[in-house]
C-alpha cells in the first residue's frame, strides 16, 4: 500500500528527464524517488500519529537528499523533483498529481497562519528553481511559475506567474 504510486513515479521521471535511461536506474539514483520513499513511509507513520519515528525519517531522507518533506504534507502521485536540492514541503502542503518542482523550491509558510500555513498545488502545475510560494494560497491546475518568483496570492488555472513578488499573466486560448 506504501509503494502503490511507486510505478507510476518512476515513469513520470522518465519522462520529464531526457537524462533517465530505466526505472531501475531512476530508482537506484535519483534522489526524487528516495525522498519520495521515505515521505510515504513517514507520511503512513504520521497519520497514524507515530510523530517522532515519522519525523525522524524525514530528516533522514533530508541528510541523505537535500530535499526536505514534512511527514504532514499531502502529496498526490508522480510528483517529479528535479535537481532536488534545497527543495522545502511544509507540514500543511498539498500538492496534486503529476506536479513538477526544480530546485530551491519552497512551498512554506509566513510565520503568521495556523491551521492551514502552506500552498495547495493543483494537478499538473509546473514550480521553476528557486520559487518560494508562501502561505495558505492555491496554486491552480496547469499553472507555471517562474524561477526565482515569490507567490504571497493565489495563482488562477493555467496562469503563468513570475517576479517578485510575483505578478499572474493570464494566457487566453488564441482562436484560429
Amino acid at each position: 500500500m506504501l509503494f502503490k504510486h511507486l510505478n507510476y513515479d518512476l515513469s513520470r521521471v522518465l519522462e520529464n528527464d531526457p537524462a533517465a535511461r530505466n526505472k531501475f536506474e531512476v530508482f537506484l539514483l535519483y534522489p526524487c524517488v528516495h525522498a519520495l520513499i521515505a515521505y510515504r513511509i513517514s507520511h503512513f507513520l504520521y497519520k497514524y500519529r507515530v510523530f517522532l519515528l515519522a519525523r525522524m525519517i524525514s530528516q533522514l531522507s533530508r541528510f541523505f537528499t537535500g530535499i526536505e518533506i514534512h511527514p504532514g504534507a499531502t502529496i498526490g502521485k508522480g510528483l517529479f523533483i528535479d535537481h532536488g536540492m534545497g527543495v522545502v514541503i511544509g507540514e500543511t502542503a498539498e500538492i496534486g498529481e503529476d506536479v513538477v518542482l526544480y530546485h530551491g523550491v519552497t512551498l512554506g509558510g509566513t510565520g503568521k497562519d495556523t491551521g492551514k500555513r502552506h500552498p495547495t498545488v493543483k494537478n499538473n502545475v509546473l514550480i521553476g528553481s528557486g520559487a518560494k510560494i508562501l502561505g495558505p494560497i492555491v496554486i491552480g491546475e496547469g499553472a507555471k511559475i517562474g524561477a526565482n518568483a515569490v507567490v504571497l496570492r493565489d495563482v488562477p488555472p493555467n496562469a503563468t506567474a513570475v517576479g517578485s513578488p510575483a505578478r499572474n499573466i493570464i494566457r487566453t486560448k488564441s482562436v484560429i
